[in-house]
């Protein structure tokens, strides 16, 4: 579902601008969003790992060689070899420090130009607070200084991230604020490939809730005949191993308990890892019977 939003922001990007235009006064100028993203550091250092990694890929090296190559968990090194470099960097343009400001950007510009640039950064920073901003005051002088010496980067249309997206969706309806499900009914409003993929993964967990193992193979057919790519891949994933997919959806019994115990163990191990002194062991070792 994720992967299916990272694929059609551009439908949620375009139907943002052409809403932000038409609600921008005329005094400030169009604000959309660069042709490229910014080369922040964090945007360089995910295009370099990337390009890494995959020199490495290229050579056949394995992703545990790659991962001690370059310390990285091979989580990492599997994510960077299985996803696309534009979807990489957006993820990493939504991680930048300032963008917990983003979102308010475009009101900062239109007070900032009705007051022709005498405003002070206190007063606009407690108005944008009491409009759920939750960053520092320095972030907001910084965008202040930037507006009166023309330095500003351009505004971004403001949509919701892939993972917030996603996180309205495989909640239970119920649970969803009225401003989430708003947002969540606009974002269906500007993309059919959402919306469907949002219907299948929406069915998709009433079988996993309600243990209809039986509906499964018509809900492949249905995914691979007009879903997303993202969705039509998990599909033909599930289709290989038909029978315990289904058994699993079908039948009580879970290897949930065992695998508790497991993470309990794996914990438990983390956690006294170099703990025991050479001293300690050596007095193990030397009372054993």
């Amino acid at each position: 579902m994720e992967k299916t939003c990272h694929q059609h922001r551009d439908c949620l990007r375009k139907r943002a601008e052409e809403e932000t235009v038409t609600e921008v006064p005329e005094a400030v100028p169009m604000l959309l969003p660069p042709a490229e993203l910014p080369p922040t550091q964090i945007i360089e250092r995910t295009r370099h790992r990337y390009e890494d990694i995959h020199r490495l890929l290229e050579k056949r090296w394995t992703i545990s060689a790659i991962g001690r190559r370059l310390n990285l968990d091979r989580k990492t090194v599997r994510r960077f070899r299985d996803t696309d470099l534009d979807e990489l960097l957006l993820s990493a343009r939504e991680r930048r420090p300032n963008g917990v400001l983003e979102p308010f950007k475009a009101y900062l510009n239109t007070r900032f130009t009705e007051a022709q640039g005498q405003v002070s950064g206190t007063r606009l920073f407690l108005e944008i607070q009491a409009r759920g901003y939750r960053g520092s005051r320095q972030v907001v002088r910084k965008h202040l200084a930037a507006l009166r010496a023309g330095t500003a980067e351009p505004v971004l249309a403001d949509i919701p991230s892939p993972r917030k997206i996603t996180s309205w969706i495989m909640r239970p309806r119920e649970t969803l604020t009225e401003s989430q499900n708003e947002r969540l009914l606009q974002v269906r409003l500007n993309c059919p490939d959402i919306t469907r993929a949002c219907d299948l993964a929406r069915a998709f967990a009433d079988l996993l809730r309600h243990q209809r193992g039986y509906l499964l193979l018509e809900w492949i057919r249905q995914a691979e005949q007009d879903a997303p790519k993202p969705m039509k891949g998990f599909a033909s994933f599930l289709r290989q191993d038909l029978d315990a997919v289904t058994a699993g959806l079908t039948l009580p019994w879970s290897s949930g308990v065992v695998e508790g115990h497991v993470n309990r163990v794996k914990t438990l191990k983390r956690a006294m890892y170099g703990r025991a002194s050479f001293d300690l062991l050596r007095t193990r070792i030397l009372t054993q019977p």
